[in-house]
Order: C-alpha cells, then structure tokens, then sequence
C-alpha cells in the first residue's frame, strides 16, 4: 500500500521510477554489463551512505553531458527493507534520474568478486566498461567530479 501511494505522488514527472527500480541477481547484472552496446558506468552505491549520495549529482550531470556517449547504472546495495520504498523515497528526494536496480543478493563474498576481483564491498564503488575497446576500471572510493569527468572521457576514448 505504501508503495502504492508513494507512487501516486510521483506523477511530477518522475513517475515513471517506480516501475524502474528493479530487483536484480548479480548474474543479471553481469549480464547488462557483458551486452552493453554503449559505454557504462556501474554505480554501487546506497540510501545509508553518505560518500554515496554526495557523488551521484556529480555522475548524473557529467553523464547528461555525455549522453549519447556512455550510460549511467545506479545499482543499490540497501538491506532488502529500503526496497523499494526507501530507494524511490531517496531517489525522489535527490531527483536522481538516472535507472536504478536494486541488488537482490546477501553475500558480498559471493557478488563482489563477481563484478570485480579487487572489490572488498564497500562503497560507493563504480564500474566502467566499454565493451568495444575492452576498457575496463573499477574504482572503490568516492570519486571528486573532475576525476570522474577523465575517467568518462577513458571510458568513451580508450
């Protein structure tokens, strides 16, 4: 029901996020990942982290600029309570308008080597692929905006 009306509230335009915040395995992650056509940033990040809801304005505004460019993934680590209730609030709150999944997964010894070898799951912690160069870095630590506008600019160009 809560989830219901808090969607009701959403018709200002980000509507439609409900529908988007999507609970994902990381198979299926891998998944987006390995098929992506187009440049990606993965962001790991949550509604409790405040490292994280600090850099994601910086990764939405340098992405819009580069948007036919590169694609932007939010992907939540939030306890499976905040979901989605807590994720759309947040979301909402910070006009996030990037997509967003929900990482439906427990155990960080089994999906964060998945995603990367080096990652020891903290966050934030963000992904960066081209699949056609082969381009790939991962990086776990809070990244500054103009550290974040090179590493678009390896990701599109190497």
């Amino acid at each position: 029901m809560r989830s219901s009306l808090l969607c009701l509230l959403l018709f200002s335009g980000l509507a439609g996020m409900c529908q988007n915040i999507k609970a994902v395995k990381v198979t299926e992650l891998e998944k987006l990942i390995s098929e992506s056509k187009k440049p990606l940033i993965v962001n790991f990040w949550a509604t409790w982290c405040i490292p994280c809801i600090e850099e994601i304005p910086y990764f939405e505004k340098q992405v819009a600029a580069h948007k036919d460019s590169i694609q932007l993934i939010l992907v939540s680590l939030d306890f499976k309570e905040a979901f989605p209730d807590g994720i759309v609030s947040m979301a909402l709150k910070r006009k996030f308008s990037s997509t967003i999944y929900w990482l439906n997964e427990t155990r960080a010894d089994y999906f964060c080597p998945r995603i990367d070898s080096s990652w020891s799951g903290s966050i934030p912690s963000s992904l960066f692929i081209n699949n056609a160069t082969r381009f790939r870095l991962f990086r776990e630590e809070q990244l500054k905006e103009t550290e974040l506008n090179d590493l678009i600019h390896r990701t599109i160009h190497q």
